[in-house]
């Protein structure tokens, strides 16, 4: 059974990938798409732009959030291609570990030289 470590693991891996053939410089929607292309042809279960629904008092509301990639039911994954990470990103992704379920989350700004400097972990 793959552990949430192996399977973040596979998926910064794939950002790695993604991230040293395009380069900084693109649109989010371009590193989402190879992400998301990536982990699906590896036989992982990925979800793209997952709706989540806002629970208050007991009703489920639409109110229009979305997750970038959604792996496995497990991990949250917010892509970003910004100059640095903001408390508003990462209480972005906060919000949808809450919103999910999810115990983990990861932040990856791909407009950065080094991918290692473009990721963020989050537990909750």
């Amino acid at each position: 059974m793959e552990t949430i470590n192996d399977l973040t693991y596979k998926v910064i891996g794939a950002a790695y990938k993604v991230h040293r053939v395009l380069g900084p410089g693109l649109l989010e929607n371009a590193y989402k798409e190879c992400l998301y292309y990536l982990l699906a042809r590896d036989g992982i279960f990925v979800e793209k732009e997952k709706s989540l629904p806002l629970i208050f008092e007991e009703v489920k509301l639409e109110a229009g959030y979305r997750i970038d990639l959604f792996v496995e039911n497990k991990v949250v994954v917010e892509i970003k291609a910004v100059e640095s990470f903001t408390d508003v990103h990462m209480a972005q992704v906060l919000t949808y570990m809450k919103l999910s379920g999810s115990a983990i989350g990861l932040l990856l700004n791909f407009n950065v030289a080094d991918m290692k400097k473009g990721i963020k972990r989050m537990i909750i």
